[in-house]
């Protein structure tokens, strides 16, 4: 199907239904390779061109093929298989990848045969990203990588990572960075996973020795790592705060069930409380519609920067609320994986809540993404910093 400017309604939702129709009649809805024949019949993100697993349609049109493949009974896509490789690396490399790059990597992101990790904060650099000091050096059509990331979510079971890093020490911070994907099974690349309050270890140290990437693996042009980041930051804090979910789904229906099945729980207070949790929920859910369409076209903007806070916050207060109402729950505790697999149902509650509290730092600070919408939404004067002209080289640190 080639890319129609304004198809009618009904003839687009009538090629959905004849494409899924066909996909589940051949492979079945609970074949292990439907992902991957999913992704070949341009369904697995529509507004993506012909061959790269799309049609060429409007992004809305996604939440249509979601309906129709449940409709059939096909599984809905678990958020864990590869959040960081379809929530941030394919839109990167959609908006700023070659071709090479988007043919080699987008099938096996979406079918989580490879998984993907986000390679930005150091230990130097975290709020401040762009005065990262990870090396990247042009020798003929290689570069060479030195440094340290940390707080990498994922780096432990990925194949691949989008490294940011410094390759031009001599100009200013935000001018002198380059994009890459990296081979994360590289020699150099050693990876130490960071052991979390929750039990689980989905953040880790990485650090590179020596690390050689050919040219073809770079992400735009050099010098543009900055802007490359920027959309890959927008489309993480949108995927974190503007996930698609159906009415009381998640944290809030866990708590919701509680609530109803424990009439002793029910004082004056936390009745105020469980509700007003539930509408902060609601509306959030709302608003994020239009969010989650804007991500989807690649063109997310500080939209997802104020979806993000609103989420992390919210999640926090309904998680909260669960492990009060809850805290024999709350206190049970084991190690898990999140590569592997959901928390233990009799242990969600304690997770969830410890895992709340990260939600406010990583994909960018609370406190950083206020900043960002008072200086560029409401036009509020922005905080002292150096001159934009300064050389990275000649920063004290």
């Amino acid at each position: 199907m080639s890319t129609v400017e304004s198809p009618p309604d009904a003839e687009v939702d009538a090629v959905l239904a004849e494409r899924v129709a066909a996909l589940i009649a051949v492979h079945g809805a609970d074949a292990p390779d439907l992902l991957g024949a999913r992704f070949d019949a341009g369904l697995a993100f529509v507004h993506h061109p012909v061959g790269l697993g799309g049609l060429g349609l409007p992004a809305p049109w996604q939440a249509r093929v979601e309906e129709l493949l449940l409709a059939a009974g096909a599984p809905a896509p678990a958020p864990y298989r590869n959040p960081l490789g379809i929530g941030t690396a394919v839109p990167t490399l959609l908006a700023h990848g070659s071709s090479a790059l988007q043919q080699r990597h987008f099938r096996p992101a979406w079918t989580a045969e490879e998984i993907w990790c986000q390679l930005f904060s150091e230990p130097g650099a975290g709020s401040d990203l762009a005065g990262l000091a990870t090396r990247a050096v042009l020798d003929g059509d290689t570069w060479t990588v030195n440094g340290q990331k940390v707080w990498t979510s994922f780096a432990h079971v990925a194949r691949w990572g989008l490294l940011l890093a410094r390759t031009d020490p001599d100009l200013p911070k935000h001018q002198g960075l380059t994009m890459f994907v990296v081979d994360m099974q590289h020699p150099g690349v050693e990876v130490r996973p960071l052991r979390q309050a929750t039990g689980g270890q989905e953040f880790n140290e990485v650090f590179f020795t020596d690390v050689t990437i050919p040219d073809a693996h770079r992400v735009d042009l050099r010098g543009r790592g900055w802007d490359v980041a920027r959309t890959t930051l927008f489309n993480e804090r949108s995927a974190v705060g503007a996930r698609p979910v159906p009415r009381e789904d998640g944290h809030i229906a866990w708590l919701a069930d509680l609530w109803r099945s424990r009439p002793d729980l029910r004082t004056h207070e936390m009745h105020g409380r469980v509700t007003d949790a539930w509408i902060r929920v609601e509306a959030l859910r709302l608003a994020n519609e239009r969010i989650r369409q804007l991500a989807a076209t690649g063109r997310p903007g500080l939209e997802g920067s104020g979806a993000k806070v609103a989420h992390t916050e919210t999640t926090q207060v309904v998680t909260r609320l669960r492990a009060e109402l809850d805290p024999e729950a709350a206190l049970r505790y084991d190690a898990w994986d999140p590569a592997l697999a959901p928390p233990r149902e009799d242990r969600v509650a304690g997770y969830h809540y410890l895992r709340s509290r990260p939600y406010t730092v990583e994909g960018g600070t609370t406190q950083i993404l206020l900043s960002q919408i008072a200086d560029r939404v409401l036009g509020m004067p922005r905080e002292p910093a150096l001159a934009k002209e300064t050389p990275w080289s000649e920063i004290p640190r």
